[in-house]
């Protein structure tokens, strides 16, 4: 009995070796960055950001906010952080890094920036990898988007005119419109396709009155006026020919030649 218990003792002194020994190991981690000047962090964060390394810039950007909080370089480094993260893919981060920089420096110089940024990262919300594949294009997204880029483009441009962000958030701006025009099109054919002619000039009457003189507009007056056939309206078909006629007079539904509609290309995943 005496020689078990002796041979016992030896076992846990090992085990409290190996735990103090390991104990050791974890908590001599050193942040190489502890002694670094803000200007120091800020050129490696850069150098980061420049080689594409953008896992490791987030959080050099971090540690920048942190150690220069309260002054410009602060402000650079969030809007840094940002950017970082949306080359990055991480898109939700972006947004949260921007909302916050928004938020918490209205008077900053660089909130036409922020503003920019915000709308750039959700104009380029999509697919991720699968959008090079799909060639899916913005009118055949999800809408919101789309609208909340157009919105902090059209802040842009209303609070900073002359910014020099603002000319390509204007273009943009101009692509959105004629785009979420276009998914009300893209719908409306779809629905007039299967005879849902009721949902398919609701549809359309959006793209009419809600997105004025875009390309879209012309195909939604030919379902319109389409649709109001199928449904035995003849006065509101009439009435959207007219419309057609006064502003597309060459378009070949009018003349019997076609049906005016586009065909859909939809990309291989969807179902309709």
């Amino acid at each position: 009995m005496l020689r078990a218990k002796l041979s016992v003792v030896p076992a846990f002194a090992l085990v409290a070796c190996l735990s103090a020994l390991l104990g050791g190991c974890s908590s001599t981690h050193v942040d190489k960055t502890a002694n670094w000047t803000p200007d120091r962090l800020y050129s490696e964060a850069k150098d980061e950001l420049s080689s594409g390394a953008y896992d490791k810039a987030v959080p050099l950007f971090e540690k920048l906010e942190g150690r220069a909080a309260g002054t410009p370089l602060a402000q650079q480094a969030e809007l840094e952080k940002a950017y970082a993260q949306y080359r990055a893919n991480e898109q939700a981060q972006a947004l949260a890094t921007l909302d916050r920089f928004i938020r918490l420096h209205p008077a900053s110089p660089g909130m036409d920036y922020a503003l920019y940024m915000k709308g750039i990262v959700n104009f380029n919300d999509n697919l991720g990898l699968f959008a090079s594949f799909t060639h899916q294009d913005l009118s055949e997204r999800d809408q919101k988007a789309a609208k909340d880029s157009f919105e902090s483009f059209k802040e842009l441009s209303t609070r900073f005119p002359d910014s020099r962000y603002t000319p390509d958030a204007r273009q943009r701006m101009v692509y959105i419109v004629n785009s979420l025009a276009q998914y009300e099109v893209h719908v409306a054919r779809y629905y007039y396709s299967r005879g849902a002619y009721v949902a398919a000039i609701n549809r359309a009457q959006v793209a009419v009155t809600e997105y004025r003189d875009v390309p879209a507009t012309e195909e939604a007056l030919v379902i319109l006026a389409k649709s109001y056939d199928a449904l035995g309206m003849p006065q509101l078909r009439d009435d959207s020919r007219r419309v057609l006629a006064q502003n597309y007079p060459q378009n070949a539904y009018l003349g019997g030649q076609s049906s005016g509609l586009k065909k859909s290309t939809g990309p291989w995943w969807k179902i309709w």
